[in-house]
C-alpha cells in the first residue's frame, strides 16, 4: 500500500513540477539554460580526459549544450544517451563532426557507429528534486539502471541533476534504494550535496 501511496504521489508531483517548467517561455528558459552555464562551466572539477554524459534537450528541459561546450573547452569527452529499448540507454561519444539521428524519446544523438562510453560524470535530467538530492525522473527508470549497471562495473559515476527552480519541492518521497544526486544545477547556482565538486 506504501509503496502505491508514494508512486501515485511522485506521479502528481512529477506533472506538477513539468507543467511549471513547461510555461516557463522559451526565451526565458535559454536566459535560464545560459545561466547555468555560468554558475558550472568552471565550478565542477574534472581532469582532462573525463567522459561526462549530457543530454539534448527535448520538451522543455534545459538546454545545457552551453555547459557541455565549456566542458569540452576544458577537455572533458562527452556523451548522449540513446535508447536501445524499454530497459536500457547507452551513452554514445558525441564529437562535433558526427551527425546526430534520432535516438529514441525525442531524442538526437551519435548513430550507432559512435563510441560507446561510461560516464564518470553524469548531468541527469530530471522533473522534481528536493534539498537532499532527491530526484524524480520521467517515470521509465532509464537514468536508475543505466547508474545501477555503471555501479555493477564498480563505477560511482558523480551525479548533477539539472533542473529549473520550479522543479524544486519541500520534499520527493523517497525509498531505501533510490539514487540520490551529487549535485543539483539550476538558473540560481549549483548546489551540491558531496564534496568532490568544487
Amino acid at each position: 500500500m506504501q509503496q502505491t501511496i508514494s508512486k501515485e504521489l511522485k506521479a502528481q508531483m512529477r506533472a506538477e513540477r513539468l507543467a511549471l517548467r513547461d510555461a516557463i517561455p522559451p526565451e526565458t528558459r535559454i536566459e535560464k539554460s545560459l545561466a547555468m552555464a555560468e554558475h558550472a562551466g568552471e565550478a565542477v572539477a574534472f581532469d582532462p580526459g573525463t567522459i561526462i554524459s549530457g543530454f539534448m534537450p527535448i520538451r522543455s528541459e534545459a538546454d545545457i549544450r552551453p555547459l557541455m561546450a565549456r566542458f569540452e573547452a576544458r577537455g572533458a569527452r562527452l556523451c548522449v544517451p540513446a535508447i536501445l529499448d524499454r530497459q536500457s540507454i547507452v551513452f554514445r561519444e558525441l564529437l562535433r563532426s558526427a551527425p546526430l539521428v534520432d535516438t529514441g524519446f525525442g531524442t538526437a544523438g551519435p548513430g550507432k557507429e559512435a563510441t560507446v562510453l561510461d560516464p564518470e560524470i553524469m548531468l541527469v535530467p530530471l522533473s522534481v528534486f528536493d534539498d537532499r538530492g532527491h530526484r524524480i525522473g520521467y517515470g521509465a527508470g532509464h537514468y536508475d539502471r543505466a547508474i545501477g549497471r555503471l555501479r555493477q562495473k564498480g563505477m560511482h559515476p558523480k551525479l548533477i541533476g539539472i533542473a529549473f527552480d520550479c522543479q524544486e519541492v519541500a520534499h520527493v518521497p523517497d525509498e531505501p534504494h533510490d539514487i540520490s544526486l551529487d549535485a543539483i544545477l539550476t538558473e540560481s547556482g549549483l548546489r551540491f550535496f558531496a564534496s568532490w565538486i568544487g
